[in-house]
């Protein structure tokens, strides 16, 4: 399997947070040929799942969120202009001059409008912009824009992913169509490998707004050990290398309050053993990924996190390096396969 070639497929799909129904049938699709069974439920999480062999099996969860973060229409200006508001964290000031495509009635291109740095006063060249105060200019008569799209639109960022030299990747919603590919190559390994535990991969929904996906995910498949695939801060030039994490450099692995720490620990150990080289990202509170919701579900199930690098999270042209997600991949399934909730109900949990 290609991952390049996966990360492109999955890039090209738009399902912004909140409307991930007109996604899911895609993702199942990408599930299905690689393991045992895959549907969507009731709040459009995918779930594709591996049986075991075990007699008694464990039930392991690994997640991965699908939703991406973009902007919804929120009224109209005249001369064929949209108001926007945000779905999800979005980056204002990495919007303008972008192409957009407004998804009404029918897909509608359209660019953010940006003024003229000769147009702004001296106030405006001090301030950073506001999401409230950008537009979309789709170029249409009003009559015709309002037949076309109505407030409560979704609205994505336009970019094709793009492979870069030294095997990196650039493109829109590689937050975390990146962990979505871990998802698809972690069941294409698990097809050679003997596994003892029952291992449902779970693409989830609306991380990007209250992690909606995980809560409803754990809450109805109940694991016995849950593993999270997110995206982590990328080294760049400027920025506190303590906070950022460099490509090429393996899987960052989450270590923290949040997460089981004889559960991590024979994590770092497969690693070691197929000498896949890792991070530790120290998380001493809330890691901001679905760990969180995950970690108290029910009466509680014991979490693990797995990482990928990525420069430029939450804009428009993100980028990682494709054996970083392959990395990730080749552990999680590895552990999923050997060690996974060995350290359960382990009198010695720290």
């Amino acid at each position: 399997m290609d991952t390049a070639e996966l990360l492109r497929k999955l890039c090209a799909i738009n399902a912004m947070t909140g409307f991930e129904n007109k996604a899911c049938e895609a993702i199942q699709g990408l599930f299905q040929p690689v393991c045992d069974k895959a549907w969507v439920d009731p709040f459009f999480n995918v779930i594709g799942y591996k049986k075991g062999f075990g007699e008694n099996p464990k039930k392991i969860m690994i997640t991965a969120h699908y939703d991406q973060i973009g902007m919804i229409v929120s009224g109209y200006e005249k001369n064929g202009f949209l108001r926007v508001s945000n779905l999800g964290g979005i980056d204002a000031k990495a919007l303008l001059a972008s192409e957009v495509m407004v998804h009404g009635k029918e897909d509608l291109y359209g660019i953010i409008g940006a003024k003229p740095p000769h147009l702004l006063t001296e106030q405006e060249t001090k301030k950073n912009v506001k999401l409230t105060e950008l537009f979309v200019d789709t170029g249409l008569p009003d009559e015709e824009l309002k037949q076309k799209t109505v407030p409560g639109d979704p609205i994505s960022i336009v970019c094709e992913a793009v492979s870069m030299e030294n095997g990196c990747i650039a493109g829109k919603s590689l937050d975390n169509r990146a962990g979505v590919a871990v998802l698809v190559l972690i069941l294409d390994q698990l097809q050679a490998l003997k596994h003892e535990n029952d291992i449902y991969v779970v693409a989830t929904v609306q991380e990007e707004t209250h992690l909606l996906g995980a809560i409803s995910s754990s809450w109805s498949l109940n694991p016995d050990l849950a593993l999270v695939i997110d995206v982590c801060h990328g080294d760049m030039p400027e920025v506190d290398k303590n906070l950022t994490y460099p490509l090429g450099k393996g899987v960052a692995i989450g270590m923290g309050p949040a997460f089981h720490r004889q559960e991590t620990k024979a994590l770092l150990e497969v690693a070691k053993q197929e000498r896949i080289p890792t991070q530790i990202c120290i998380e001493p509170g809330d890691p901001g990924t679905e760990a969180w919701a995950i970690q108290v579900s029910h009466t509680g199930i014991p979490t693990l996190e797995a990482c990928i690098p990525l420069r430029y999270m939450h804009t428009g042209i993100e980028l990682l390096l494709v054996k970083d997600v392959e990395w990730a991949a080749t552990l999680v399934a590895k552990y999923s396969a050997t060690k996974a909730g060995e350290a359960i109900g382990c009198e010695v949990c720290c």
